[in-house]
């Protein structure tokens, strides 16, 4: 069964970022955001869950991951259009993420799995400035997750 979309709101920012540390703790500081933004946006639960999931398997391989300098942040934008929701990651990182096979037996290295799964579309690229890297994933308006 389809969430209906409502009408996109009129008030609220369709585009937003919010620049955190590169730390642990942005992981959930980004949840909270963009739980707090999608409810402005009025985005069903369905996509709100899946996007927050999303988001935070790509917040955490920025942090985990990303082998720069201290004082690097890492970036996450939303964007909201009328077909779909795209959500962006940047770190200062210039390697790009590949989806792995993880062993029944080991506890991560199925994050970049999770997104290949359930995003109709994703993808990383490196930043046109030179410095970093975006990694992206794409939900549709009319998603459905049963």
């Amino acid at each position: 069964m389809q969430t209906p979309w409502p009408p996109l709101p009129t008030t609220a920012p369709k585009d937003i970022e919010w620049r955190l540390p590169r730390h642990a703790r942005s992981v959930g500081r980004a949840r909270v955001l963009f739980r707090e933004q999608a409810a402005s946006w009025g985005l069903p639960p369905d996509v709100t869950d899946t996007a927050e999931l999303l988001l935070s398997e790509l917040m955490t391989n920025a942090y985990r991951h990303a082998k720069v300098p201290a004082g690097r942040e890492i970036r996450a934008r939303c964007e909201l259009t009328e077909d779909h929701l795209r959500v962006t990651v940047t770190d200062a990182s210039e390697v790009l993420p590949t989806p792995a096979t993880a062993r029944p037996d080991e506890e991560s290295g199925r994050g970049l799995a999770l997104v290949v799964a359930l995003a109709a579309d994703w993808g990383a690229r490196r930043r046109k400035c030179g410095i970093g890297k975006e990694v992206w994933f794409v939900l549709p308006r009319g998603m459905s997750l049963q």
